[in-house]
């Protein structure tokens, strides 16, 4: 990882060779930084002009400051944005790129973009009130990406996991580092490198320092806190196929539940994780409420506590560890 930094930053104009050869950012995997003389700081990923840094510094903290965020917290954001959000590349009116990442969620939960904007104080939210389908936007401009949040996943060494995602970024990155202006310039492009390569194994993922807490941010996009017919419980992680991850998911809560497959044409395949044996739903309770994760928030959190309160009421799960 450090050499795939490495080579990034050689490539942005902004930092020059200097900084490159710095000890920081070629072992940046492995420093301490609490017992180093060295001090970190948060570099940008190409080139911001002095008026978009104007714009973008309204609200902003201190860009220092950003590195005292929490780390469970950005793992469990990009856990979110994997499932429930998207790097945005388009062609403006004059034939410029544009570059936004968003989350798009229903207007119920706009709790949760706004417990985000409270952390980041970066980026916007815009709130859709259409009848049929009300909706909220936490919306984050180029220029914050560049100073902000993609400087944040280096420093951090926490990535995407999902392969539209990551092949989101990967673009993004491209066209920052190279200074890319022009959407035609990117329309023919076929080999964009990639900057964070994935685990060979489900297994390797559990050992991805951020896993966990990327977890409970996918969960609050993708999971689900049920409770069937016949009463039996159930937790359930549903999106398109990410198969190997997807079998990480049966090694983190140890069971031998299958992973399902459904949808005819290969664009809506998706793969979905249950557990529902009593066993294992102690194991979720475990992780959800035991392990000292980022707590999940929003509807989910609300979804997870009623779930909660139904399993303490049903004689079946009544043996069962629960929070207090």
């Amino acid at each position: 990882m450090a050499t795939v930094i490495t080579n990034l930053l050689s490539a942005i104009p902004v930092f020059g060779q200097d900084l490159v050869e710095l000890k920081f950012f070629t072992d940046i995997s492995t420093i301490n930084l609490y017992n180093s003389n060295i001090i970190p700081f948060l570099p940008t990923v190409g080139i911001v002009s002095k008026q978009a840094l104007k714009k973008g510094k309204q609200r902003r903290l201190n860009k220092q400051e950003y590195l005292s965020i929490p780390y469970p917290f950005i793992a469990f954001l990009i856990g979110l944005i994997d499932g429930d959000g998207y790097i945005q590349i388009t062609k403006t009116s004059k034939g410029f790129i544009s570059i936004k990442l968003i989350i798009g969620l229903h207007l119920n939960d706009l709790s949760t973009l706004e417990y985000i904007l409270s952390v980041l104080r970066i980026g916007k939210i815009q709130i859709n009130k259409d009848h049929k389908s009300p909706n909220c936007k936490w919306i984050v401009s180029k220029t914050d990406l560049q100073e902000v949040l993609f400087p944040l996943l280096l420093f951090h060494n926490i990535f995407f996991l999902t392969s539209t995602r990551r092949s989101q970024f990967d673009l993004a990155m491209f066209i920052l580092t190279n200074d890319i202006k022009l959407y035609e310039k990117i329309c023919n492009i076929k080999n964009v490198p990639i900057v964070f390569n994935l685990p060979d194994s489900a297994a390797d993922y559990l050992n991805l320092k951020f896993y966990s807490n990327w977890l409970v941010g996918f969960t609050v996009a993708e999971g689900s806190f049920l409770i069937r017919k016949n009463l039996d419980a159930c937790f359930q992680l549903k999106q398109r196929m990410h198969l190997t991850l997807f079998e990480s998911f049966k090694l983190l809560f140890d069971t031998n539940s299958k992973i399902q497959s459904a949808g005819r044409q290969e664009q809506n395949m998706f793969h979905q994780f249950t557990v529902s044996s009593k066993k294992d739903i102690q194991k979720v309770i475990n992780f959800f409420s035991f392990s000292g994760h980022h707590p999940l928030i929003g509807l989910k959190s609300i979804q997870y506590l009623n779930w909660l309160d139904s399993l303490k009421k049903s004689f079946r799960y009544k043996n069962l560890n629960f929070p207090n």
